[in-house]
């Protein structure tokens, strides 16, 4: 039996992080991926497509330029589902080849195969081609992700009623299309089809959508989504769904009844360790599949055994999860693990993106800090006017006593870019000075961190005079 430093199982964002980490270390690693290739849900199914095919669709459509040219305005009048599958491919070919290269310059070593305990040190691999290899370690790292949540109820057929997995394979785009779930994943696909033109309609149970994110941030989204002809029927339930004919009806807990094209189911995600025989090791999965572990740490009830990434909850970030495979990999070996700085960014690829650092506005006011808000909104930039943007909002909040950043709250074109000049100023204690003060490159969108701080600065009056 092969004998190794630590085993992490998995090769998403989490476990390359992690097997990465400890081979930088001077251990000995093996990664055990069960997927056709290294990567992981994040390359193959989740972050990686979902962005590409983002991409593709504004890049296609010529989403970004009807600001100039109207709603009507193409790149391509024809946008075929081939059109988007030929780029992902070209896009995971090089994701794939990348972590190759990575692996094989750490001498992290991985095989391909199905991972299940025997006991709490132990592992037995069985590959594809019905091979069996057991292999222990002194450490065990589990990554293994996420699969979506496929209730009984719904009549999935992997073509007209479809999870967010089996979306990435349609043949052809749909005319008009319901996503049941208002959740990240629902609304990144609900909002990249309707920049395609597809006829959207969002359900969800919950009367309300993103209650994480900053509440003035959301009002402004659902306002572009609502402006552009998407349903959002928040606060009710699909009861019923039959496919008859090549469509789907839904009928609704309060009896309305919508006839679509296809329905992508996206209420939530189970943690991918059913296969794993956690019993034999000493653990225990909750409810939706994921594994409890010490936040600082990620360690497991059974101290040699960790887990890190989507496996272990929210937030569920491939950002995020590579900073927890890399402290539960130091952890593992018995290194220093540094707690990393307070405050990450949430990105949400959405269409307009979200992206958030730092507290809300609700959780400030739950905290009874004295703040104040300032505002700036792209079209006051001139690259806004330059880029034809007529929507976007950034928002920053502030300390009345110390002045210090608190919150960066984006809705927008470049989010997900821009939040990390707001995730700066907060990790490193800076207040508003820093943004009234300082030059920012003209035209950018970046511009509007000066513009939203001399808002809160004007916003402040007297009291910044006595402090």
């Amino acid at each position: 039996m092969d004998q190794f430093d630590l085993l992490v199982v998995g090769s998403g964002p989490a476990g390359r992080r992690g097997a990465i980490q400890a081979a930088k270390l001077g251990k000995k690693v093996l990664v055990i991926e069960q997927g056709k290739r290294v990567g992981g849900v994040s390359v193959h199914t989740g972050t990686i497509p979902s962005k590409t095919l983002r991409e593709t669709a504004l890049n296609l459509s010529g989403w970004r330029e009807r600001g100039f040219y109207g709603r009507a305005y193409r790149v391509k009048q024809e946008i075929s589902a081939e059109d988007l599958r030929r780029r992902l491919l070209i896009t995971l070919d090089h994701e794939v080849e990348v972590l190759e290269h990575q692996f094989a310059r750490n001498r992290v070593q991985h095989i391909r195969g199905r991972a299940s305990f025997i006991d709490p040190r132990t592992m037995q691999v069985v590959k594809d081609d019905g091979e069996i290899v057991n292999v222990s370690a002194a450490s065990i790292l589990l990554a293994v992700g996420t699969k979506p949540f496929r209730p009984d109820y719904m009549p999935f057929d992997g073509k007209t009623v479809l999870d967010s997995d089996e979306l990435l394979e349609i043949e052809q785009l749909p005319r008009s299309m319901v996503v049941i779930g208002a959740g990240v994943i629902g609304i990144e696909y609900a909002t990249i089809f309707s920049a395609l033109d597809t006829q959207v309609t969002l359900i969800d149970p919950k009367s309300t959508m993103l209650d994480f994110i900053d509440k003035e941030i959301v009002e402004d989204f659902i306002y572009q989504l609502r402006d552009r002809n998407m349903k959002l029927l928040l606060g009710q339930k699909a009861d019923k769904v039959v496919r008859q004919d090549g469509k789907v009806e839904l009928t609704l807990d309060n009896g309305r009844r919508i006839v679509t094209d296809m329905v992508l189911f996206a209420a939530g995600r189970m943690g991918a360790t059913d296969t794993l025989n956690l019993p034999a090791a000493g653990l225990e999965a909750d409810g939706r599949g994921r594994l409890s572990v010490n936040p600082e740490t990620f360690a497991t009830s059974v101290p040699h055994i960790f887990a890190a990434g989507d496996v272990v909850g929210f937030p569920s970030l491939a950002s995020t999860s590579m900073e927890q495979g890399r402290i539960a990999a130091r952890v593992a070996v018995g290194a220093i693990a540094k707690e990393p700085p307070k405050y990450f960014p949430y990105g949400i690829y959405a269409v307009p993106e979200i992206s958030t650092c730092g507290l809300s506005e609700e959780e400030v006011k739950e905290r009874h800090i004295p703040y104040e808000c300032g505002i700036a909104r792209f079209r006051e930039t001139s690259r806004g006017h330059i880029m034809g943007l007529d929507t976007g909002l950034l928002k920053l909040i502030f300390s009345l006593k110390t002045r210090r950043l608190l919150g960066v709250h984006i809705v927008g074109e470049g989010a997900t870019e821009l939040v990390h000049i707001g995730q700066a100023v907060l990790n490193l204690k800076g207040t508003v000075e820093y943004f009234v003060e300082n030059t920012f490159n003209y035209p950018t969108l970046a511009e509007a961190y000066k513009i939203a701080g001399l808002d809160a600065w004007n916003r402040m009056g007297d009291i910044k005079s006595e402090l």
